[in-house]
């Protein structure tokens, strides 16, 4: 009787992981279970509440300075960006900061993240009042105008425009004029939208620039997600991948956005390959109320302290 329970508790135990018990020495062995991040994985702090306004509202906290920064590009076309220094840049010649490349969504400019009104993303207020509480890392934010085509899935090497604009103007431009931490672990990409996909087609392919990745309400169009799939299936099932995030991968949607299916089926392509990611649903849709609130829930995890993982 003994011997008859044992043997029930093996096939349970064994079913329960997945697996069948080896017959005669032979069948399949157990997967190995998956390792932790190169970093501490940080913990998600709740989104505020839809109609919550404190935390995007002009405090009296230390505030940092906004830029509006003209440059050529590549191609000879005159660009702008809006530069964030946070609080207390100035104040010393030798800090240096990591940088977020934070991009606007289609239709709107570089203008738009720090617009103050209900239609904006008041991203210098959001910092200003992470940071002076202690919550996110002083950090220097960077809002190109990177309004160009780039819906269609970029395969590696094969940049497109904006990625050819991060590589040969943006980036270069900041770590020229700005104390940044001109390194792969001292670079974020995030966008809303039309941004989600500079986020996914400069960002995913060029791991060895950027170690963070946040993509607000987008994800590829049904007839996309094949070449999106095809073009990162061998570096997504690479295990040495997972390493190269410092933060898992991060998408957030409304839960009537009408980008949340996208969304969803391009993280379905992410998850199939074992990629670590954060997955956040939220009230609302397409709108500034949320992107408000996921650069405010991102942006206290960006950056984290674990030097040996460089």
């Amino acid at each position: 009787m003994k011997s008859f329970r044992f043997a029930l508790g093996f096939i349970f135990a064994v079913s329960m992981f997945g697996q069948t018990p080896p017959a005669g020495g032979r069948g399949r062995s157990m997967t190995p279970p998956p390792k932790a991040g190169v970093c501490p994985l940080p913990i998600l702090q709740a989104l505020p509440a839809a109609s919550d306004t404190a935390f995007w509202a002009s405090t009296s906290v230390p505030h940092g300075t906004v830029e509006k920064i003209p440059y050529k590009n590549y191609a000879g076309e005159e660009k702008r960006m809006h530069v964030y220094l946070p609080p207390g840049y100035a104040a010393s010649d030798t800090a240096r900061f990591p940088v977020l490349y934070l991009n606007h969504g289609g239709g709107d400019d570089d203008s738009k993240w720090t617009a103050t009104d209900q239609r904006g993303g008041a991203a210098h207020l959001i910092l200003d009042n992470l940071i002076a509480a202690g919550k996110a890392k002083p950090m220097i934010v960077v809002m190109p105008h990177t309004k160009c085509s780039v819906a269609t899935p970029s395969a590696p090497g094969k940049d497109d425009a904006c990625t050819q604009e991060y590589l040969k103007d943006i980036i270069p431009y900041i770590d020229g004029h700005y104390r940044t931490k001109a390194t792969r672990e001292g670079r974020a990409l995030a966008g809303l939208s039309m941004g989600g996909f500079v986020v996914m087609n400069t960002g995913l392919p060029h791991l060895d620039t950027f170690s963070e990745l946040y993509v607000y309400s987008s994800g590829y169009f049904p007839d996309q997600q094949k070449a999106f799939e095809d073009n990162y299936a061998e570096m997504l099932k690479d295990p040495k991948t997972n390493d190269l995030f410092r933060v898992p991968f991060y998408m957030a949607a409304g839960e009537t956005d009408i980008a949340l299916k996208n969304g969803q089926a391009s993280l379905s392509v992410v998850n199939k390959y074992g990629l670590r990611n954060f997955w956040v649903l939220s009230t609302g849709g397409h709108e500034w109320m949320n992107w408000r609130r996921y650069l405010h829930q991102t942006a206290q995890v960006m950056f984290p302290t674990c030097e040996a993982a460089k």
